[in-house]
């Protein structure tokens, strides 16, 4: 069973929490180099408005021009993961598992089918189905009134060396009115939701990252430990 050393950043600027999954990144790279044990993180947190956009994504599908941006007080990133662009806030919970995948599987796809076993684990033990939209990775919520899937937890990843960065961002309690700025992953024929809207109740993100915590552990098959990065 591998050891996970988790941190929890709270509510960090999104540069700050690229930048600590590089250097961990880079230092477990390293470490296979030179033929070490290798390391594996789990970072929680929350993020101030943010829109990222991925490698293969469109710029056309942010919908804001860089003066909008600013009187939303909302930075804007192109960043090195898959996928297109998606948003971060503050009531999203966002996960970067840094996993040297050596320790795991070294299969991508079957990673991020991990990633989402995680996010519909979680979401079970509110009485949700998650679910899986073929050719569209990420968690999605089966709206029966307008028969529309709404996607409740977005993912992107990078590897490198099979060492992953990025990951999952949750919608606990976001502004979901920030997505209308974007079409979302470049999908603009399914909708966003969040748990609370879901719940129609107040969610503590305290206890949604208990439940993700419990479900990383089982997935995975890892001990999580927490950790000063």
């Amino acid at each position: 069973m591998n050891t996970v050393f988790l941190k929890n950043l709270g509510l960090v600027d999104f540069k700050c929490a690229w930048d600590t999954q590089e250097q961990l990144l880079q230092s477990i790279i390293k470490d296979k180099r030179r033929g070490n044990t290798t390391k594996n993180y789990l970072i929680f947190c929350q993020h101030p408005h943010v829109y990222t956009l991925g490698k293969s994504g469109n710029e056309k599908n942010l919908l804001l021009s860089q003066k909008e941006l600013l009187k939303k007080n909302a930075q804007f990133y192109k960043i090195n993961r898959g996928g297109d662009i998606t948003y971060h806030g503050p009531g999203q919970l966002v996960v970067y598992p840094v996993f040297d995948l050596d320790n795991f599987f070294t299969d991508i796809h079957k990673y991020l089918r991990f990633l989402e076993e995680v996010v519909i684990s979680v979401l079970l033990n509110y009485g949700l189905c998650g679910e899986r939209v073929a050719g569209a990775t990420g968690v999605w919520v089966f709206d029966k009134k307008s028969g529309v899937y709404k996607k409740i937890c977005a993912m992107g990843v990078r590897a490198s060396r099979w060492v992953t960065m990025h990951g999952l961002a949750f919608n606990v309690d976001v502004d979901l009115d920030y997505f209308n700025n974007i079409i979302p992953c470049g999908i603009s024929n399914k909708g966003v939701t969040s748990l609370k809207k879901e719940l129609k109740k107040e969610v503590s993100i305290l206890e949604v990252e208990d439940f993700f915590r419990l479900s990383f552990e089982k997935i995975f098959n890892i001990n999580l430990v927490s950790s000063v990065i």
